[in-house]
């Protein structure tokens, strides 16, 4: 795509992430002595948008925050980041979404997550965002909104021609709705990319496991969804599409904090769609992304550039 930026339109749920490391996730009752603090925007909406201007795309992030303070600190933390954040809106009478995140000293992490402002994010926001939808060459969608924000955003994207990258989190459960089966729009992604246990839920299967990993993303292509990426996180991911299955080991890095690795997948394999029509390589482009996400302690801060996953890979390669 020589001269021309690629460009990607990103939908996701904005949120301000307090992470602190501890030796270990406390149980109820317990307190235990945090050793570092990290205090930033996230949530996959900025994490993936970030990783994909990281590696050289122009990006827009369409999504909602509070009418708070921390609604603005988003916003000029995604302009330092280069994300056009034009299309991020505010509900002004709700507070912005907030993570409170725990990282042990293995690097797992535990997770308290308030929706705030995600959950007001509609229709017509998509809608009015329909011409930055158009023009992307990928629309890389985090479904963890409202269901019928994230249904409008896959028809946008079908309707002109769009590759649709969609994660089928369960949708945000509001008042008066229920949480039943996934809409069908779900299952017309060009790629579909949840990880092993949200795979699980969306197709039945009680065994969440590596040995059923093809057999879960198979069962998605089969509901009509072109390919399927299955994330295992340091057990690689499983590309499933119409050709064939085929297993992406993990990278072997210090793990430090996971915190990133789904949303450093998402963000650069979004990235490298946008100029390569193999899923594979873009697979274990993600991968290496992912990767690199583990080796530091944080959120947007520890995301790679392009370079840095490029020196990975070839690094793999000559050993």
């Amino acid at each position: 795509m020589t001269g021309r930026i690629p460009k990607v339109a990103v939908v996701g749920g904005t949120y301000v992430d307090m992470a602190i490391r501890c030796s270990q996730i406390p149980s109820p009752g317990q307190n235990v002595d945090g050793s570092a603090v990290v205090y930033t925007s996230a949530g996959p909406g900025p994490n993936q948008a970030v990783e994909a201007a990281l590696c050289g795309c122009e990006v827009y992030l369409i999504s909602k925050v509070g009418g708070d303070p921390f609604g603005q600190m988003v916003k000029a933390n995604l302009a330092e980041s280069k994300v056009n954040a034009g299309f991020v809106y505010n509900a002004n009478a709700k507070n912005t979404g907030a993570l409170v995140t725990l990282v042990n000293a293995e690097g797992e992490n535990a997770t308290c997550v308030y929706c705030g402002a995600n959950s007001a994010l509609t229709q017509q926001d998509i809608e009015d965002a329909e011409q930055i939808i158009a023009e992307a060459d990928v629309c890389l969608i985090h479904a963890r909104l409202p269901q019928e924000a994230v249904v409008s955003a896959i028809k946008c994207a079908k309707l002109h021609g769009t590759k649709v990258i969609l994660n089928p989190a369960r949708p945000m459960e509001l008042p008066g709705q229920q949480n039943d089966d996934l809409p069908d729009e779900y299952f017309s992604a060009d790629i579909l990319i949840p990880n092993l246990y949200e795979a699980a839920d969306i197709t039945d299967q009680s065994d969440a496991s590596v040995h059923t990993a093809k057999l879960i993303a198979s069962d998605l292509v089969a509901r009509g969804a072109t390919s399927a990426i299955i994330t295992m996180g340091k057990r690689g991911c499983m590309v499933v599409d119409r050709t064939g299955a085929d297993h992406i080991p993990a990278f072997e890095v210090e793990l430090v904090d996971q915190t990133g690795r789904g949303d450093a997948f998402a963000g650069a394999l979004a990235a490298c769609c946008t100029v390569e029509d193999d899923l594979r390589k873009a697979a274990k482009f993600a991968s290496a992304a992912g990767a690199l996400a583990c080796t530091k302690f944080g959120s947007i801060e520890v995301l790679p550039t392009k370079a840095e996953i490029i020196e990975l890979l070839q690094k793999e390669d000559t050993e």
